[in-house]
């Protein structure tokens, strides 16, 4: 019987145009030099076109390909469920856009076969990568990580990036922990990965951005923001306990929970910020200069939000040095005044779409610099004076079902064994 090595998803929806040619390219691939065995799984999650159609066509012709259908929508659901049911000894997934040079796909695998690695990623953000996109793109990308860096203690360089693989073993030890269903379901793994002590290998690819990608930039960061603060929360309260699957105690693990805590808070206070900030800005753009709506807009949620991080993530309450917090609050959010005013003057003749996107990417920028500044400076002499204990509200976590939604699964022939 043989072995089936890789398994490559490719999730899908409503991708009835590309579908084909990228599995028939991928496809080809593996039969002229790719020296393990493998399958191709095409995993529809919840598409209303034709796209179901046509994985089953290719999963009838071709060999090496098998089609699932989900019926609910979801990059994460589908990969969660997908993998969780695979026998490949490495599960990996790639983009239907084939954005990434398949020339690093027997980079990304062979490191897991051969035992030296848990956990492999594509990276668009190393020395060596090769990337042509748009600097919006290129700007709210590294803004991402770095917040990444900054709150969670991540070491990898590039969460996003649509190539990944890990080996079958690890993954049934962590995908029961995961329960984002979209987009940010490939930060958590990652994020859990380091907790585990796994060892995760970074391959510098070439990247080249899909022009017609219909990814909601801005709806997409704001609900990574959301999945880092609950996230966040599980790891600091306990609530998610990550196993030690490798080293002596997890990876990036703090010595006490304050941190985690303060962090988690810290987000949620800044999504909700964000947000309002945002709203407040179209609402005023409409009868203001974009600066002048800028400096309304920042200035209302600067006092909110100083008032709400004193409160909910530095524990402090009373009136006491409560105008000299907001003073020095004030003057952290004139960092992100300058930043967003920065960003702004640079544009010529934006969109409304561009002009919200590059305040949103300048803002966490500013908001990395600020937590560290609240925390060393705003609040930090104040709480030492008065000795006042921590008080957090506790953030809540969603539910999650340990049993994904049943697949319907249109299989293949058997993959073609491989030397």
């Amino acid at each position: 019987m043989t072995v089936l090595q890789v398994d490559i998803v490719v999730p899908v929806r409503n991708e009835e145009r590309d579908l084909a040619p990228t599995v028939r390219r991928l496809v080809s691939y593996l039969r002229e030099g790719f020296p393990f065995t493998a399958r191709v799984t095409i995993a529809d999650n919840g598409s209303t076109d034709g796209t179901w159609a046509i994985a089953s066509q290719l999963a009838r012709e071709l060999g090496e390909v098998r089609a699932v259908r989900m019926e609910e929508p979801g990059r994460g659901r589908a990969l969660r469920a997908i993998w969780s049911a695979s026998d490949a000894e490495v599960l990996a997934y790639m983009d239907v856009d084939l954005s990434t040079d398949l020339n690093a796909l027997l980079p990304l695998v062979a490191p897991l076969l051969s035992g030296h690695s848990d956990l492999a990623i594509g990276t668009r953000l190393a020395r060596g990568s090769r990337v042509i996109r748009g600097p919006k793109r290129e700007l709210i990308s590294r803004c991402y990580n770095m917040l990444l860096h900054a709150c969670m203690g991540a070491r990898f360089t590039d969460a996003q990036c649509g190539f990944k693989a890990i080996r079958r073993e690890q993954a049934r030890a962590l995908l029961p922990l995961t329960q984002d269903t979209g987009w940010f379901f490939d930060t958590e793994l990652l994020v859990l990965a380091e907790r585990a002590g796994l060892r995760i290998h970074e391959i510098p690819v070439d990247w080249v951005d899909d022009l017609d990608s219909r990814v909601d930039i801005v709806a997409t960061a704001l609900a990574d923001l959301r999945g880092m603060a609950r996230l966040g929360s599980g790891l600091a309260r306990g609530s998610i306990r990550v196993p030690r699957l490798r080293g002596s105690a997890p990876a990036g693990a703090r010595p006490t929970a304050e941190l985690p805590l303060q962090i988690a808070s810290f987000t949620v206070v800044g999504v909700a910020s964000t947000i309002a900030y945002v709203l407040l800005y179209l609402l005023l753009r409409g009868v203001m200069s974009a600066q002048a709506a800028n400096v309304a807009s920042l200035l209302v949620t600067a006092v909110a939000n100083t008032a709400a991080n004193r409160r909910l993530t530095f524990g402090i309450s009373g009136r006491q040095h409560a105008a000299r917090h907001q003073v020095k609050g004030l003057i952290a959010f004139g960092i992100g005044l300058a930043l967003t005013s920065g960003a702004l003057a640079a544009l010529h003749s934006p969109s409304r779409g561009l002009e919200v996107s590059v305040l949103v990417a300048a803002n966490l920028v500013a908001t990395v610099i600020r937590f560290v500044l609240y925390r060393t400076w705003v609040f930090g002499k104040s709480r030492a004076d008065k000795g006042e204990p921590l008080e957090h509200d506790n953030l809540g976590s969603e539910a999650f079902d340990p049993h994904p939604p049943a697949a319907h699964a249109e299989p293949g022939p058997a993959p073609a064994a491989r030397a």
